[in-house]
């Protein structure tokens, strides 16, 4: 199998990346190049859909039209505009972060609060939630139980990405939020190896990204 890169474009091939106990596959999708990305356990097949943004066709093809859960990291339009389908097809129950739900047009089966743990079969993620993109955006973050010592691996939704945090629309409030808690829930407790898989575009790591913080404090975006 070809190293991991993350990098992926709409209507192209999905990248692969196979951890211990997990295999991570990431397609982009739709008219706005958004990720999704199909989490399965290698231990028990419990497969997990994070964000079914656009291309239900291309999704239901990754997954063999069986998933155990949808998770949605916010309630923008195009990180959903496939849910409907999915769902559907799969009748997977449904994750988002509390705040969001209600701008989600599909019934969220499970809503999120900060912290929680989401527990599908033995796929475990910690819920983060991040406000400043959204009211209730969430981040997923994923820790090997089996590889204590193992890199963590981080789903950032919209909320951050190689270059910075999310567009918070030149709010100051709202990008001193977004920020805040980036910088808080995430580069104060996690390790620079953390892997981060954002909602658009490339992949990158806390490493990369966490000598800029305090110029993206300084420009405001």
């Amino acid at each position: 199998m070809p190293d991991y890169t993350g990098d992926v474009t709409p209507g192209g091939p999905a990248a692969v990346r196979d951890l211990p106990a997990l295999t991570v596959t990431k397609v982009s999708v739709g008219p706005f190049d958004n990720n999704a990305y199909v989490l399965e356990s290698k231990t028990s097949g419990t497969r997990v859909l994070i964000d079914a943004a656009a291309d239900p066709s291309t999704l239901l093809a990754l997954t063999g039209d069986r998933l155990d859960a949808i998770l949605t990291t916010h309630q923008h339009g195009d990180h959903w505009q496939a849910l409907p389908d999915v769902v559907a097809a799969t009748g997977a129950p449904t994750y988002a972060g509390r705040e969001d739900a209600p701008g989600i047009p599909v019934p969220t089966t499970h809503e999120v609060d900060d912290g929680d743990t989401i527990r599908v079969g033995d796929i475990e993620l910690e819920a983060i939630h991040l406000v400043g993109h959204t009211p209730g955006s969430i981040a997923l973050l994923y820790r090997d139980q089996t590889d204590p010592d193992g890199i963590p691996h981080l789903f950032t939704g919209d909320c951050l990405f190689p270059g910075g945090v999310g567009n918070t629309w030149k709010d100051p409030a709202q990008f001193d939020s977004l920020y805040n808690g980036v910088v808080a829930k995430i580069f104060d407790r996690l390790p620079d190896e953390t892997w981060v898989y954002p909602g658009h575009g490339k992949d990158t790591t806390l490493g990369v990204e966490r000598p800029h913080l305090a110029e993206w404090r300084e420009r405001g975006w």
